[in-house]
């Protein structure tokens, strides 16, 4: 199913979206692996966890899809010993089968990457 969406958003919203991808590109830019303390990492997923569930406020569909991207910040969240979210968004009350705590593959980028820079 597609949404339809308004062809011009509420006053402020797309300035709003356009602050919040300039600042991720630029986090992204400055922090590589060894970079991060406790505290930015912990900003920076609840960034992620508040950006799902604003757009999860789009329909039940997209926050059924969200709820993958706040379990995946909730696994994160476990991987650096941080304490879990206090933020509940509608992505995360979305119904997502979670994966099991068996031993991860190795997914994701490998060493040297550098990040998608195609919104910077």
């Amino acid at each position: 199913m597609v949404l339809e969406l308004s062809s011009q958003a509420a006053p402020g919203v797309e300035k709003a979206a356009e602050q919040a991808v300039e600042n991720a590109c630029h986090l992204a830019d400055m922090a590589g692996a060894t970079d991060w303390s406790a505290a930015a990492a912990e900003d920076s997923l609840d960034a992620v966890d508040t950006l799902a569930g604003a757009l999860a406020a789009l329909g039940p569909e997209a926050a059924q899809a969200l709820a993958a991207v706040t379990a995946a910040t909730a696994d994160v969240r476990h991987i650096l010993g941080l304490a879990a979210s206090d933020a509940q968004t509608p992505a995360a009350d979305a119904a997502v089968p979670r994966r099991s705590r068996q031993a991860p593959k190795r997914r994701g980028p490998g060493p040297g990457f550098q990040g998608i820079r195609s919104h910077c």
